[in-house]
């Protein structure tokens, strides 16, 4: 990542909630401790934070940036949700398929795994997701256990948030864990914002399998900040509008199975 992409993130992070610790940092940029330092004694220099014990702060009026506190890098949920609809709904029927009569799965919040809420009716399955979108379309399904992290509510997203490094998760272990993405390319896959990557990777220390659900515009060169490498996915379920070029190129890094939908 370069460093301008850094700092990006850490401004954005920063400017969420007026300050960022060192561990939050860390957990949620591909960067060496060292080199993250560096960024923000570059930042400091500037005038665009200030470093304090524990990590950096933001120096506008009150302590916090000029961005708005509660919004996130890339597309809201209202706009991402009509985008490729045909082929998020078939990534979400065949998704909603691998989950099994009353096991407990983890679904991360986003315009793609929102699409198997319909297809989990009557399984019994416990429900660890972020999403307030997810939960209220998973409330009318009486055989469904529900549970969500604590944080803080983004509402253009409707996901509920965590900085990096905070204990926000309950006491749960999923069988599997139904992700998103803002990219995916041979590196890796990637997310644009500094507290999505933070609280992606909570999620993966939590399930045995990972699932990503991405649609074929999501193929592309390395955005944002990398969440994980390809060997930590077991599956990707995408449709038919992906180059298989680059299909086979996510298989070589390390991708155990991909399936294909008709969207």
């Amino acid at each position: 990542m370069h460093a301008t992409e850094r700092e990006n993130l850490i401004l954005e992070a920063v400017g969420r909630t007026g300050f960022i610790s060192y561990r939050a940092l860390e957990s949620s940029l591909d960067a060496s401790p060292a080199t993250i330092r560096r960024d923000l004694a570059r930042l400091e220099s500037e005038g665009r934070l200030a470093r304090v014990h524990g990590g950096a702060r933001a120096t506008g009026e009150g302590g916090r940036a000029n961005a708005s506190p509660l919004s996130l890098k890339g597309t809201p949920f209202e706009k991402s949700i009509a985008l490729n609809l045909a082929a998020k709904r078939a990534i979400g029927r065949a998704a909603g398929k691998l989950c099994e009569p009353g096991e407990g799965v983890i679904i991360d919040g986003g315009s793609t795994t929102y699409q198997m809420c319909d297809h989990l009716a009557g399984k019994g399955l416990q429900v660890l997701s972020n999403s307030l979108h997810i939960v209220n379309a998973l409330l009318g399904q009486d055989s469904t256990q529900l549970l969500v992290p604590s944080g803080t509510i983004f509402r253009e997203q409707n996901i509920i948030l965590a900085p990096g490094g905070e204990a926000s998760m309950p006491n749960f272990f999923a069988s599997k864990l139904f992700l998103g993405a803002a990219a995916v390319s041979p590196r890796g896959i990637f997310q644009a914002d500094a507290v999505l990557v933070a609280s992606q990777r909570r999620f993966l220390d939590l399930a045995d399998e990972v699932i990503l659900l991405v649609d074929s515009s999501k193929f592309s060169a390395s955005s944002g900040a990398i969440v994980c490498p390809l060997d930590r996915i077991d599956r990707i379920i995408t449709d038919n509008g992906t180059d298989p070029a680059m299909l086979a190129a996510i298989a070589s890094a390390g991708v155990k199975h991909i399936d294909v939908v008709t969207a």
